[in-house]
């Protein structure tokens, strides 16, 4: 049995745009449906949204049927979850609130096996090796790893290039609603001086020979981001589909109850 490879990584290292969905609703059922729709990938957001590992596991596996690369968010970068989250199968990693070179250096070495990193062997009971059914899984894991660093902070900005620096780091993403909150526009990452910085930011990411990405749910801004060298591009929230196409619906067929009803327009 082969390890299974690492197509979001291949096209993202190719200068592909791959767009995907941001999914916080912790049903499998919900996985199928955002699976089939034809995204590039999907993202588990274990940092908002109440994933457990067992949670983890059962979209992992039910996303698999369907041949969607699928990325984990986990909430912290310690590095007991990390190897955790690896011996599950995941491959591919958002790592939240990354501030400098130091701590995405120790992100990498939790990720990787010795020599590369110190991650734990453990394959006779991780599903990212088949249970030691894959072929020279200890020695092929570390090429399929794809680690995506997020920067969401002045400080993170601060110190942008030094964290692109770092071997190992694939990718570097900007996190444009806290960093506009550290900037001090809570609220408002569409502000002209956010967008100017996460803009300066795609071309710095660019030019040091890293991806980088972005969720975007506004089309003209994702338009702009793109233009400025962003690939790796979120464009879609499931429960904010949820919530948005129920609402229009209670507007579409009920707009003279539609104030007087829980949720209703204010």
């Amino acid at each position: 049995m082969q390890i299974p490879k690492n197509t979001l990584k291949q096209k993202l290292q190719q200068g592909d745009v791959q767009y995907g969905l941001w999914a916080g609703i912790a049903d499998t059922t919900s996985a199928e449906i955002c699976a089939g729709a034809g995204f590039d990938w999907l993202l588990i957001d274990a940092e908002h949204a109440p994933f457990h590992l067992a949670d983890i596991l059962s979209y992992l596996q039910t996303i698999a049927a369907y041949a969607v690369p699928a990325i984990v968010r986990p909430p912290s970068d310690d590095r007991n979850l990390l190897k955790q989250l690896l011996d599950l199968g995941a491959q591919t990693l958002l790592l939240p609130m990354v501030e400098s070179a130091g701590q995405a250096e120790r992100i990498v070495q939790s990720v990787y096996y010795p020599p590369e990193g110190v991650r734990g062997l453990g394959t006779a009971l991780a599903r990212a090796a088949r249970w030691n059914r894959v072929t020279d899984y200890l020695h092929q894991a570390n090429n399929e790893m794809c680690i995506i660093v997020q920067v969401e902070t002045t400080r993170g900005i601060e110190n942008l290039k030094a964290i692109a620096g770092v071997a190992g780091v694939d990718g570097i993403f900007i996190g444009p609603a806290d960093l506009s909150a550290s900037m001090g526009h809570l609220g408002h990452a569409g502000h002209p001086a956010v967008v100017n910085t996460i803009e300066q930011a795609m071309r710095d990411i660019t030019a040091m020979g890293k991806f980088a990405g972005v969720l975007s749910l506004d089309k003209s801004l994702l338009a702009t981001y793109l233009a400025a060298g962003a690939r790796f591009v979120g464009v879609a929230v499931d429960t904010l589909l949820l919530a948005e196409g129920t609402a229009r619906v209670v507007r579409e067929v009920m707009p003279d109850t539609t104030a007087n009803r829980p949720g209703g327009s204010d």
